[in-house]
């Protein structure tokens, strides 16, 4: 029998919690999570008891960091031949501009 995997607190998780989202949403939670550094469980967990949720540099999250924005810039592009801003753009800039801020509080 493996050995249990107890948090940072010795509390045994034994239950499980799911719920559905589209395949947008879904996207979106992915890319938010890679740039939290985090894994899906805890990021979900912190968010639902309103906790903070801490980006620590690592690199992880320089990865995440460099994918969504060069998808962002693919976005840009996109925009600048004629297509539309949509708010799941938006919201993905300002994150990366939070986590850059951050990060760069971080190493002053």
């Amino acid at each position: 029998m493996s050995v249990k995997n107890l948090d940072k607190h010795d509390r045994f998780r034994c239950i499980t919690v799911g719920f559905r989202v589209s395949p947008e949403e879904h996207e979106t939670i992915n890319r938010i999570v890679a740039l939290s550094g985090l894994t899906k469980q805890e990021y979900c967990y912190r968010k639902c008891m309103n906790r903070d949720v801490v980006v620590q540099g690592n690199p992880r999250v320089y990865k995440a960091l460099k994918n969504e924005l060069a998808a962002v810039l693919q976005e840009l592009q996109r925009i600048e031949a004629g297509g539309g801003v949509n708010d799941e753009l938006l919201n993905i800039i300002e994150l990366i501009a939070d986590i850059l801020g951050g990060l760069k509080e971080e190493t002053e």
